[in-house]
């Protein structure tokens, strides 16, 4: 996974860099359970691509459902993978399942 996937290992941290990013946020939610794995570590590298190329105008979060519980409930995530993209902590665009690197393109230029 890209470097500039930051990974919070609690609802403070993931919180915290909520308040500090800049620029849009788009957390994608992951799951330990056995059917969340597979598409999980496909959300993975797909998020992973998609940070290094969109460096400049997002911060890429993978965010443990169950290290951040606060954040999933506040979120209403009820699936892994999930994924947000927060702009000033408010949630403008939300979808499940794993995406490809053109849907996840399509997702976010439709809404940064």
């Amino acid at each position: 996974m890209a470097k500039r996937v930051h990974q919070p290992r609690e609802d403070a941290e993931f919180d915290f860099i909520l308040r500090m990013s800049g620029v849009p946020v788009l957390a994608y939610f992951t799951g330990t359970w056995p059917k969340a794995i597979e598409p999980c570590r496909a959300m993975d590298l797909v998020v992973g691509d998609i940070a290094d190329e969109y460096t400049d105008r997002l911060t890429a979060v993978r965010t443990d459902i169950t290290r951040c519980p606060s954040a999933t409930k506040r979120y209403a995530i009820t699936a892994a993978p999930s994924y947000i993209l927060l702009k000033e902590g408010e949630a403008v665009a939300h979808g499940t399942g794993p995406m490809t690197i053109a849907e996840a393109r399509e997702f976010l230029d439709s809404h940064l």
